[in-house]
């Protein structure tokens, strides 16, 4: 079964690690040290819109940071 994330983007839900709210998560230095060593390597899928969440994802051993324009309230009312 694939998650719709907006923007015409979809992930498998079976590769979801976590749905992280950005406004709550963002003030953590740890969650922005991560997502800022996520942005060098290369691992985060942008969005058109502000990002409201992002998705971790983990499939064949790549690891993915999904950005959303979606809540992560909605996003785990979807799953």
């Amino acid at each position: 079964m694939y998650l719709s994330i907006g923007n015409d983007m979809a992930v498998r839900a079976s590769s979801i690690v976590g749905i992280f709210d950005m406004d709550n998560t963002s003030t953590s230095k740890r969650t922005r040290e991560f997502l800022a060593q996520a942005e060098e390597q290369g691992q985060v899928v942008p969005c058109d819109d502000l990002p409201k969440s992002f998705l971790v994802t983990s499939e064949y051993g790549m690891n993915r940071v999904h950005l959303s324009g979606l809540s992560a309230h909605t996003l785990e009312k979807r799953v």
